[in-house]
């Protein structure tokens, strides 16, 4: 199956993406991957995403996006890539059910995953009081109580913004030093709205079936064994995320997080032809309008690659 622009994954970026090369007549084929619609599907209600009056749900928008890539004239594709060879043109990727797709441009739009804790009962209150974005989830928690768990800038900075809604902040920590730089830490020590816990680690997250919402974590003290439960609204777990690249390794350049490297002001990777869209190489902003902008890039810069003749 050939495609001038095959897209991998289909997120925000994925799917803007597949709209603009639709639009631009390169009759685009999306394949959607091991979490189509990416992480918008396990997100409950969406208030910052622009032209929508009152929140939206995230596996809602997402639907619309690939509706919207559908009916403009993407092949959808429910498939997941094993392996990609990226070596010479056209582009060679491989399904894991065999299936064969090659591709003159490829966007890769592969998205990154929260690292979670691995708690049961965390992944049952996900997007009913634990979340791993505080600039999506944290306006929902005005004038409440809230923990942060996490030691590094990912979660210093979560911290700091979240006293901007929140009437308390704890910062959870199983060290007994933050890992964050110095000026993040001064800010957080500073903060007379944040707590820190050192020593400590999430072993339950404790809320209500109906209806579903946190109440409280339990938490364990990593140097006296004690537990001990604190009184919280919401958990926002800031530990870190991780992008889906393995499958370029050591064919695209990418950072020391595996973020793939593109050029400034583009979506232009190390292959001549290959374009990175989205969380795959953004760990900034992270957010699903930015992602979608980074497709439109993407799109256009791959329309233009072909239109040079590449």
């Amino acid at each position: 199956m050939h495609s001038k622009v095959v897209i991998l994954g289909s997120g925000p970026a994925g799917c803007t993406a597949a709209v603009y090369a639709a639009r631009a007549m390169l009759e685009p084929t999306l394949i959607a991957g091991i979490q189509p619609g990416g992480q918008l599907t396990i997100t409950t209600e969406v208030e910052n995403y622009p032209g929508f009056a009152e929140a939206i749900q995230g596996p809602w928008l997402m639907e619309q996006m690939q509706a919207q890539a559908a009916h403009l004239g993407t092949r959808m594709i429910q498939d997941t890539i094993a392996s990609v060879d990226l070596s010479r043109r056209p582009f060679t990727l491989t399904g894991d059910g065999g299936e064969t797709y090659t591709a003159d441009t490829l966007i890769v739009a592969t998205g990154a995953s929260a690292n979670w804790l691995g708690l049961p009962s965390e992944s049952k209150f996900q997007g009913f009081g634990v979340s791993a974005c505080a600039t999506c989830d944290g306006f929902f928690y005005r004038g409440k109580k809230v923990a942060v768990v996490g030691g590094g800038n990912t979660a210093t900075e979560e911290a700091l913004f979240l006293t901007n809604f929140a009437e308390r902040v704890t910062l959870i920590h199983r060290r007994d030093t933050l890992r964050a730089d110095k000026t993040n830490q001064a800010r957080v020590m500073a903060n007379r709205k944040i707590d820190c816990l050192f020593d400590h680690e999430v072993v339950e997250v404790l809320g209500t079936d109906e209806p579903r919402g946190v109440t409280a974590i339990r938490l364990r003290n990593t140097v006296t064994g004690s537990t001990r439960e604190l009184e919280v609204d919401g958990l926002f777990v800031a530990i870190g995320h991780s992008p889906a690249t393995a499958l370029f390794k050591g064919q695209i350049e990418m950072d020391e997080s595996g973020y793939i490297k593109t050029a400034p002001d583009s979506t232009h990777t190390s292959v001549a032809g290959v374009f990175a869209a989205g969380d795959v190489k953004d760990k900034v902003f992270r957010q699903a309008v930015t992602a979608a902008g980074m497709g439109c890039m993407a799109a256009l810069e791959a329309e233009r690659f072909l239109a040079g003749g590449h």
